[in-house]
């Protein structure tokens, strides 16, 4: 993080390092994003399962607290500005769900809530002996819907941006 950036975070109360901000599905580059975006919301009103919000400034970001993205580009519809174009054949983004540590079935409670909600059958339940089984990712299924997120009682599922392996 730029000494910039990060002294404006402390001076607005953020003390933490925040997470790259989650656009709505199809948006283009995160520069020409913040250029393009008029920050008018149609977007978020023409979201069906009301996920994309008003973020830092008013740009729309995710909010897989809400809901999931069912991926109906009503969003990109209805972007008068361009920051949200689909491509043909181009996935609408590189988003990627994460099962942490604090898992109920990593620590030993039966839980797969997440696994009977994922559409993708991405996450998927290895018996373990003498003990519930354990949740498995399946990166390549994975679309980053975020069906996952909600519904997990202990908050152990992320979506963010897959990061390459260089």
């Amino acid at each position: 993080m730029s000494g910039a950036l990060s002294r404006r975070n402390f001076l607005r109360g953020r003390f933490a390092a925040r997470r790259p901000l989650l656009r709505p599905p199809w948006a283009v580059a995160e520069a020409d994003f913040a250029h393009l975006c008029s920050r008018c919301g149609d977007c978020g009103g023409a979201c069906p399962t009301r996920i994309i919000v008003a973020g830092d400034g008013g740009y729309p970001t995710l909010d897989f607290g809400r809901g999931e993205c069912s991926f109906c580009t009503a969003c990109v519809a209805a972007c008068p500005s361009g920051a949200l174009q689909r491509q043909a054949e181009q996935p609408p983004w590189s988003l990627q769900a994460t099962i942490g540590d604090s898992c109920l079935a990593r620590q030993r409670v039966e839980c797969r809530v997440c696994g009977d909600l994922c559409a993708a059958a991405a996450i998927r339940f290895v018996p373990q002996r003498g003990g519930p089984s354990l949740p498995l990712l399946d990166a390549a299924r994975c679309t980053g819907c975020g069906a996952c997120v909600a519904p997990c009682p202990v908050r152990a599922i992320v979506v963010a941006e897959v990061r390459d392996a260089c």
